[in-house]
């Protein structure tokens, strides 16, 4: 099976092919240029440089957030589109789960952390068990503060929240926390693939028209719409 997967959740867009397990292709692109402007040329790249076209895709994977919601349209879109014109399937993913991906064969909790501004993180928690990883905890928006009260054993963080909040983490936690190191902190092509694979599987694929973004908490227009009625 071959996998074309994206992610444009947060700052960096990431792309990676799949075929039949094997990471054929990866991208990560960090710059100042938007994710509709970047997104699909380094699509091309990959198929180009694999030798493969979209018609020879077999599914089409994309996280649905949580995220940047511009970011997530983008994506969203794009996978839409892309499976729409080659009548494939689409599978979603959960963007902290790509990131939990990221971390293998450790005894230590998964918390990923996506920074949601205003002292949030969007967040779930993650076990590494019989060689895959594990939901515990579904995907939440909540305070730094709330979340670090879930945790009396070691966990390792993992995600562009880390940066932010790392101080109030350690100070927390003190020697229970961890941190992954910079290379893992942020979500890779290639770990969306394996979780969109392990998504297939367990039979989660569904046509363009029923993929939608993943939002878990009101976007900033909304929110500034609702302080100025009083709701």
């Amino acid at each position: 099976m071959k996998i074309l997967a994206v992610d444009s959740c947060t700052n960096i867009a990431t792309g990676a092919i799949l075929n039949d397990g094997v990471i054929a292709a990866e991208f990560a692109v960090n710059n100042k240029t938007t994710h509709s402007e970047k997104l699909l040329p380094q699509i091309e790249n990959m198929l180009i440089n694999t030798g493969l076209t979209y018609k020879d895709i077999d599914l089409f994977a994309v996280t649905t957030g949580p995220g940047s919601f511009t970011g997530e349209r983008i994506g969203v879109a794009t996978a839409k589109a892309l499976a729409h014109a080659v009548n494939k399937p689409v599978v979603g993913v959960s963007a902290l789960a790509a990131l939990a991906y990221n971390i293998a064969y450790t005894d230590y909790l998964i918390c990923p952390i996506m920074d949601a501004r205003r002292q949030q993180v969007y967040t779930a928690v993650f076990t590494f068990e019989d060689g895959k990883i594990k939901r515990i905890k579904p995907d939440s928006a909540m305070s730094a503060e709330d979340l670090l009260k879930e945790f009396d054993k070691d966990v390792i963080f993992i995600g562009d929240g880390v940066p932010v909040f790392k101080d109030i983490i350690e100070q927390k936690l003190g020697r229970l926390c961890h941190f992954a190191p910079a290379h893992l902190l942020n979500i890779r092509g290639g770990s969306v693939a394996l979780c969109a694979k392990e998504n297939f599987e367990n039979g989660q694929a569904c046509s363009y028209k029923e993929l939608v973004p993943l939002y878990l908490r009101l976007s900033q227009a909304e929110r500034e719409y609702n302080d100025r009625i009083g709701k």
